[in-house]
């Protein structure tokens, strides 16, 4: 998950963004409107962080510009205002949920996660491919009825492989959903997170690497129990597919 926070308080945005990043979600910052509308014009966001109260456009026309662009991007507004009139105000914009200052990190994780599973309610809480049960919810994975415990950008990498149902996802976009603006485009970090994600998952191997494209779930490698061809992760060649 990819969320935008737009929050012009720093110490506040900072603390919601690392607090965020723990959890396995990829948050960046806006600390104001402006700002705001061009991170949202380069970039696909699961859901927005809107206060209203900001500088240049506000939060409410941001919200506006989110609604008009027909994309369905869940918004939760936070702010200090707490009336019934600035809630009802706040929803009329289109907003899906409000959290009041102060809040609890925890509070605004679990609604942001409710959000996302509303935003995909065709999508099942709980994936599960070749063998593989991911639940997102509870941030589980087990294979073959096997905990595997991972680490948070591990999750966050499987969430995203899980999610294309056996499609080939670009390290490119794999940077992009699992990290957040500040990843460095010429990093190795997508290659070694799915190196390490793969050893955590455990032979046969299930993540294959296309060559030049990206990465993808191998279903027949996990329902049929062989493993592809082209070795193990440590120092010999990754697993790929052809053809």
């Amino acid at each position: 998950m990819r969320v935008l926070i737009v929050e012009d308080e720093p110490l506040l945005a900072e603390a919601i963004r690392d607090g965020l990043r723990l959890e396995a979600i990829a948050a960046d910052v806006a600390s104001d409107g402006d700002t705001a509308l061009e991170l949202l014009a380069l970039n696909a966001y699961d859901l927005a962080v809107l206060d209203r109260d900001i500088p240049g456009p506000s939060g409410d026309e941001v919200a506006r510009r989110i609604v008009a662009s027909g994309t369905g991007m869940p918004i939760l507004m936070l702010t200090a205002a707490d009336r019934l009139d600035d809630k009802a105000s706040g929803f009329e914009l289109g907003a899906d949920d409000y959290l009041t200052k102060p809040f609890e990190l925890r509070e605004l994780v679990l609604r942001l996660r409710a959000l996302d599973r509303r935003r995909a309610h065709s999508r099942p809480p709980v994936r599960e491919l070749a063998g593989l049960r991911v639940d997102a919810f509870r941030r589980e994975v087990y294979r073959d009825g096997r905990y595997v415990g991972l680490t948070r950008k591990q999750f966050a990498v499987l969430e995203v492989l899980v999610a294309a149902e056996g499609g080939v996802i670009s390290a490119e976009e794999l940077l992009e959903r699992a990290w957040d603006e500040n990843a460095d485009p010429f990093t190795n970090a997508v290659r070694i997170t799915v190196s390490t994600l793969r050893k955590r998952l455990g032979e046969p191997w299930l993540i294959v690497t296309v060559p030049g494209v990206g990465y993808r779930i191998d279903a027949a490698a996990g329902s049929t129990g062989r493993a592809d061809a082209a070795g193990g992760p440590d120092g010999a060649p990754e697993p790929s597919a052809h053809g």
